[in-house]
């Protein structure tokens, strides 16, 4: 039971971290899309977009943290380990493909993959400088 109880503890704290993480990033994320793509943008659609971004995110973080055994503070060496610098990449292209594919403009057309990208990078690299920061 207790396992049960700590497994589903666990799950509720990595959607609700998720949830707080996307809409950071789709606040910075509407705001680069606004000025790359010169119009409106839907909100809530990019907030969708950013939180299953987020949620892949934390997951693959943690798992990139178990096997580096730094699941404990201080975090500076995980911010240093040539592992989470790669799934960072991998996690940008993922976030740029879910922003562009599920995000559309308020005229009903498609995001350029450019300025899906563009919000990617820079939600990455704030992102990135915060932890820095923090660690």
């Amino acid at each position: 039971m207790t396992t049960t109880l700590t497994i589903l503890s666990s799950l509720l704290w990595w959607v609700l971290y998720s949830s707080m993480a996307a809409l950071v990033a789709a606040g910075i994320g509407w705001c680069v899309l606004r000025w790359a793509e010169r119009g409106a943008v839907v909100f809530n659609r990019l907030y969708l977009a950013c939180l299953l971004w987020s949620l892949i995110a934390l997951a693959s973080i943690v798992v990139v943290a178990a096997v580096e055994g730094h699941l404990q503070p201080p975090y500076g060496m995980l911010l240093r380990s040539g592992l989470l610098r790669w799934v960072l990449v991998l996690d940008m292209l993922i976030g740029a493909l879910l922003v562009w594919r599920l995000t559309p403009r308020a005229d009903a057309h498609r995001l350029r993959l450019g300025s899906a990208c563009m919000a990617a990078a820079m939600v990455t690299a704030i992102g990135f400088g915060i932890a820095t920061t923090l660690a």
